[in-house]
């Protein structure tokens, strides 16, 4: 996954420290069976075999790729797993940005988007509707690691505050702040230096998108690494995105997804999920966008 994780524990909370580990334990787990970056992954198994017979999927990764096929659904294909080819032919995957021709680009649109996945909840498999489909779960592994982790450590400590690079993030409890939370900031997308926001998070997560680390530059224009899928082009009208919702995967998924579709999709989403929250920069803008609200996390927008 690409990112530290981190656990942090209350004050006197001796008894999680072993927890904590054995939490760890628990990601580089799934780390392998997640990533597509090791020959011996399930889903690099995937990758290999569905385009010509259905995979049988273990439960709880079977539970995860159906989450990805609603949100894709809710997005409207703003989020797709299925976009691994653009981010190869746009030189991400190996972190060597590169200008492609539009021909590559068409070849990897054609063989993307949620139709090409065939999902059979009753056997449990999945298939591709045609050869070249590769499904990348990099937009959401980390929150999904998060809340595995979070399910695992819930009741045998009163909180904790779960970190994956400190982009995705998985609270429980409220830490030594008593009812207020678990206090966390949000990085300016175009000054490390500054905070956009402070949240106060009680029993949520929360999940940042920005292009301002990996991206690289042609003709004087910039490129990030998140690309809309449905165009097969960076995304460039969003500076920054952050989502507090119920799950981290879903936060983790739903900051890709609003990155791409800006304000309107995230406005039209909140309407309808009112447990989730966004806060939004616009490229060119100063301020940044509030929708939705959630009980479960305070927003404090940074004046500076």
């Amino acid at each position: 996954m690409a990112c530290r994780f981190e656990v942090t524990l209350p004050p006197g909370e001796r008894a999680g420290v072993g927890l904590a580990r054995q939490a760890l334990d628990e990601v580089a787990r799934l780390e392998q069976q997640l990533t597509v970056f090791r020959e011996t992954s399930e889903v690099s198994f995937i990758n290999r075999s569905a385009a010509a017979n259905g995979v049988r999927v273990e439960p709880s990764l079977f539970a995860l790729l159906g989450l990805c096929r609603d949100l894709c659904r809710d997005t409207d294909g703003a989020f797709d797993i299925t976009s691994a080819p653009l981010s190869r032919c746009w030189g991400f995957l190996k972190r060597e940005g590169r200008l492609p021709e539009p021909s590559e680009i068409e070849r990897a649109r054609a063989v993307g988007g949620g139709d090409k996945l065939r999902l059979d909840d009753q056997a449990r498999t999945i298939r591709f509707a045609r050869p070249g489909v590769e499904i990348n779960l990099g937009s959401i592994g980390k929150g999904y690691a998060l809340d595995r982790v979070a399910a695992m450590m819930r009741g045998r400590v009163r909180a904790a505050l779960l970190s994956a690079g400190g982009s995705s993030i998985r609270a429980f409890g409220s830490g030594d702040l008593g009812q207020g939370g678990w206090t966390v900031g949000v990085r300016h997308p175009r000054d490390r230096y500054r905070r956009l926001a402070v949240l106060r998070l009680r029993d949520c997560a929360m999940a940042t998108s920005g292009s301002e680390e990996q991206f690289f530059e042609h003709d004087g224009r910039r490129f990030g690494h998140i690309i809309d899928p449905r165009t097969g082009w960076p995304s460039e009208a969003v500076a920054g995105v952050t989502v507090i919702a119920p799950s981290a995967a879903v936060a983790d998924a739903l900051a890709t997804a609003f990155y791409v579709g800006g304000p309107e999709l995230a406005a039209a989403y909140c309407s309808a999920h009112p447990e989730v929250c966004v806060i939004l920069l616009e490229s060119g803008a100063v301020r940044p966008r509030l929708f939705g609200g959630t009980h479960s996390c305070e927003v404090e927008i940074v004046d500076e």
